[in-house]
């Protein structure tokens, strides 16, 4: 019994690795295989201890994964959870997401264009190489996430 684990629920998450894009952009590894792009801006202005990240590149650079996997730290003491960082929404998304959401929505260029509010030629654009503002990256990825759990 002494050497017994006991869990509940999801396992927390674990980041294997993290590198910096630009500005406050993040490429996190997790240790299940899967990568995600998030933006660490929107947290790093919304809480004081995170001041001395939102100007100081150099100090922004000192970013690595904490030996537990468990976040990611800085110099001087400043951490961010895994768990917090896994809540965040990816940035951006590629062209072939964006079809394939399409796809599993059964859209039209118009039906899709309804949906987001925008032109008919702007969803033809997405769904070949114009770059997709993350505004619509999300927006796309809620309409399939709202269609997962019907």
């Amino acid at each position: 019994m002494d050497n017994e684990i006991v869990t509940k629920g999801r396992p927390l998450p674990r980041i294997a690795a993290a590198t910096i894009i630009d500005n406050r952009r993040v490429r996190v590894t997790w240790r299940n295989g899967n990568s995600v792009t998030v933006d660490l801006a929107p947290v790093l202005n919304s809480h004081r201890h995170f001041i001395p990240l939102r100007t100081d590149e150099e100090n922004f650079a000192t970013m690595r994964v904490n030996d537990e996997g468990t976040a990611l730290e800085w110099d001087g003491g400043i951490e961010l959870s895994a768990v917090w960082i896994a809540t965040l929404p990816a940035v951006g998304m590629e062209n072939g997401e964006f079809r394939q959401i399409m796809d599993k929505l059964s859209y039209s260029l118009d039906g899709m264009a309804l949906q987001l509010d925008v032109s008919r030629r702007l969803i033809a654009m997405y769904r070949g190489s114009t770059p997709i503002p993350n505004s619509i990256a999300l927006a796309a990825r809620y309409l399939a996430e709202k269609a997962d759990e019907r």
